[in-house]
Order: C-alpha cells, then sequence, then structure tokens
C-alpha cells in the first residue's frame, strides 16, 4: 500500500504545476507549456506539496504529533525559501543577465554588437511572491484535508 500522505503531497505539486498552465494564459494571453515543468510562477507548487502534507498529517493524526511537527517545520522552511532566498536569485538573475547590455550602454555602443553575449540566460524564475506562495499553501492545505477526510472513511 502506498504512503498516503506522500501520494497526497505529490498529487497537489502535481495540481499546482497543471494550474500555472490556465494562469500564466490568463494573465499574458500567451500558452507556455514549461510553466507546467518550470519554477517560479502562480501557485507555488512547493507550497501546495509541503501543506498538503500537513494539512493531511494533521487532520489525519493531529497537531500533537510529532509527524505533524516534522511536516509543519519542513513547510515553514521550503515557504520561506521560496519567498526569500530562491526569488532573490531569480532577481540577482535578471541583473546579471542585463549586464551585457548595460555595459555595453555605459561604453556607448550598440548593444549586441562588439562582443560575443554569453550562450545561456540565467534561469530568472526561481522563487515566489508572497501571494503565489499564498495560494499554493491553500491549494495544498485543501488536498491534504480532503484526502485525509476521505482516508478515514
Amino acid at each position: 500500500m502506498a504512503n498516503r500522505g506522500l501520494v497526497t503531497a505529490l498529487a497537489a505539486v502535481g495540481a499546482a504545476q497543471l494550474l500555472k498552465l490556465p494562469i500564466h494564459y490568463a494573465k499574458t494571453g500567451k500558452c507556455d507549456v514549461r510553466k507546467m515543468v518550470g519554477s517560479g510562477g502562480m501557485p507555488s507548487s512547493h507550497s501546495s506539496g509541503v501543506s498538503a502534507l500537513a494539512a493531511y498529517t494533521a487532520t489525519r493524526y493531529g497537531v500533537r504529533t510529532p509527524a505533524f511537527a516534522i511536516s509543519a517545520m519542513l513547510g515553514i522552511v521550503v515557504m520561506y525559501d521560496a519567498m526569500n532566498i530562491r526569488r532573490h536569485a531569480g532577481e540577482i538573475a535578471v541583473q546579471v543577465n542585463d549586464l551585457d547590455e548595460d555595459m555595453e550602454r555605459l561604453a556607448g555602443r550598440q548593444p549586441g554588437i562588439y562582443h560575443k553575449r554569453r550562450r545561456e540566460r540565467l534561469k530568472e524564475s526561481l522563487g515566489h511572491q508572497p501571494r503565489e506562495v499564498a495560494a499554493g499553501s491553500v491549494l495544498g492545505a485543501v488536498i491534504g484535508f480532503l484526502s485525509a477526510v476521505s482516508a478515514n472513511r
């Protein structure tokens, strides 16, 4: 028999990743299937997964258990990382990616003509805005709660 808590968390991650496509389309008018496999964006799949696990554990076993304490702390660390460290790394990547062009402009030259640019740009969509983390955590909590309730039947 599969570990229902793990399956629930993975299902929440999958649900969040699937939701990224229509949400991105509604926001931009562009259909980009890469949104379903990439990091960043609305809702946060990391937050969805850890929130689903914590909600499942709390509903199924109670909030006074070591299992809930572990899942809650994991969730806090993951969501903090997504909103702060990874988001700031993405903001730095934007600045690094623009560095070639900025340097040429400062030198009074047309960007892209005088030297070869880096082959690959750094990934800029790494972390999440607080609202993306909040949306992911609500989605995950609902999925976790529903999974635990249906397991009790």
